[in-house]
C-alpha cells in the first residue's frame, strides 16, 4: 500500500514536472520567436488549418496591400467556376490585348495565342503570372472588372471585413486591400472548400512548353514539410508570404506581411512555423483564440500602410537611418532607438523596384503544344 501511495506521489510529481517543463519550453520558444521578430515588423498570424486555432498574432486587423496574395482569391473564384461547370480545365483560353500589356511577373504570351485553363491556373499560382490572372478573369466573368466584383462578393461572404479587390493580379492599386486575419480566413476557405486543388500551391515548378517555370516560394524547397501557399510583393506592401507546412499530420499556416526582403519574409515565416510545431500540444490544449475571435491590436488602422520609402530595393538611395525612422513613426515607436538598432544592419539586396517594373527578360522559344503554338515566352525577373 505504501509503495502504491509512493508510486502515485512520484507519478503525480513527474506529471507536474513534465507540464512545468513543457510550459517553460513553450515560454522560452515564444521569447525566441519574439526576438526573431524585426523591431518594426508588419502584421503576422500563425494558426492551425484544421481548427483555426491561433498560435501567434500581431496587428491582425491592420489594413495592408496584398500584392500577389490577391491571386489566392483569384484562384478561389476560379475554382468555384470550375466546380459550377462554368469553366473546364481542358478548355482553351485566348490571350487578349489587356493581358499582354500586364507587367511582370508574367508568361508573356502574345495576343491571340492560346493556353489551356489548367496550365493558365498553374502559371498563375506557381509563376504568379499577371497575364494569366487577367486571362482567367476574362474567361470567368467576361472582363477583369466583372471578375473583381465576384472577388468582392466572395470576400463579403467569407467574412473578410478588411478586404477589397480592384484587380485580379494584385498589382499596385490604392483600393487593393486586405489584412492578416482576412488572408487567414481566405486560406482556410481554399483548403476547406477545394481540397482537390491543394496540390497546386505545393508545386515548386510547372512545365510550360520546354521550360520549367519556378515558384517564388522558395520555402517549398527549403522548409521541411512545406506544402503552400503563395508570395507577394509590391513596393507599398513590402514582401508578403503565406506559408503552410504539415508535420505529423498537423498543418500550420503562417501569414507574414511587410518584410524588407524575400529572405527576411522566409526567415520570419520559418521561425513562426518552427514555434508552432515545437509547441503544438501546448497551444492546442490551452489556446482559446481562433481566427474569428482573436483580438486585433489597438494600433490597427483602416488605412493601408505603405512601405515604399522603407524597402531598400524600391528606393536604393534611402539610408538605413531613414528606413528606421520611417518604421518607427509608422508604428509609434521611439525614433532614436529604432535608428540605433538599425544603423548597423546592412540594407537588403535589391531584387526589383516594383512588380510593375521589369528588370530583365529572357525570350524562350517553346515547342508546339496543345496550349500554344510555339510562342515566345517572356520570363521577366520579378519578386513576388
Amino acid at each position: 500500500m505504501a509503495c502504491g501511495r509512493a508510486g502515485k506521489f512520484w507519478e503525480g510529481t513527474l506529471t507536474r514536472f513534465s507540464w512545468m517543463t513543457t510550459l517553460t519550453a513553450a515560454a522560452a520558444a515564444l521569447c525566441i520567436l519574439t526576438a526573431l521578430r524585426p523591431a518594426m515588423a508588419g502584421p503576422a498570424m500563425l494558426f492551425e488549418a484544421a481548427t483555426g486555432t491561433v498560435f501567434y498574432a500581431e496587428d491582425v486587423d491592420q489594413v495592408w496591400h496584398p500584392a500577389s496574395l490577391t491571386k489566392l482569391m483569384t484562384a478561389y473564384v476560379t475554382f468555384k467556376a470550375l466546380r459550377d461547370g462554368k469553366l473546364k480545365l481542358d478548355e482553351t483560353l485566348t490571350v487578349g490585348d489587356s493581358a499582354v500589356k500586364m507587367p511582370p511577373s508574367k508568361l508573356g504570351l502574345k495576343s491571340g495565342e492560346t493556353i489551356s485553363v489548367d496550365l493558365a491556373i498553374k502559371a498563375m499560382v506557381v509563376k504568379s503570372a499577371n497575364d494569366m490572372a487577367v486571362t482567367i478573369a476574362q474567361a470567368v466573368a467576361g472582363s477583369e472588372q466583372g471578375f473583381t466584383e465576384l472577388m468582392n462578393t466572395e470576400a463579403v461572404r467569407l467574412g473578410m471585413t478588411k478586404s477589397h479587390y480592384a484587380n485580379a493580379s494584385g498589382l499596385p492599386n490604392d483600393e487593393q486591400l486586405t489584412s492578416a486575419r482576412d488572408l487567414a480566413i481566405l486560406t482556410r476557405a481554399l483548403i476547406r472548400d477545394f481540397p482537390d486543388q491543394a496540390y497546386l500551391f505545393s508545386m515548386a515548378s510547372v512545365r510550360v512548353g520546354n521550360r520549367d517555370v519556378e515558384t517564388h516560394n522558395t520555402l517549398l524547397k527549403t522548409y521541411d514539410g512545406a506544402d503552400g501557399m503563395k508570395t507577394g510583393f509590391i513596393c507599398d506592401s513590402g514582401y508578403n508570404i503565406i506559408a503552410s507546412a504539415t508535420r505529423d499530420g498537423h498543418r500550420l499556416i503562417a501569414v507574414v506581411l511587410g518584410e524588407q526582403s524575400s529572405a527576411s519574409r522566409n526567415v520570419r515565416a520559418a521561425a513562426m512555423l518552427d514555434f508552432g510545431f515545437q509547441n503544438y500540444l501546448w497551444k492546442t490544449m490551452f489556446g482559446q483564440a481562433t481566427i474569428d475571435t482573436i483580438q486585433g491590436a489597438p494600433t490597427d488602422t483602416a488605412t493601408a500602410v505603405s512601405l515604399r520609402q522603407e524597402v531598400s530595393s524600391c528606393v536604393p538611395h534611402v539610408s538605413a537611418r531613414s528606413r528606421a525612422k520611417g518604421r518607427a513613426r509608422r508604428k509609434g515607436g521611439n525614433v532614436k532607438e529604432a535608428v540605433a538598432a538599425d544603423s548597423a544592419a546592412p540594407a537588403p539586396a535589391a531584387e526589383t523596384k516594383d512588380a510593375t517594373t521589369p528588370i530583365d527578360a529572357k525570350l524562350i522559344q517553346l515547342k508546339p503544344s496543345a496550349d500554344a503554338a510555339a510562342p515566345n515566352l517572356s520570363l521577366d525577373a520579378g519578386a513576388n
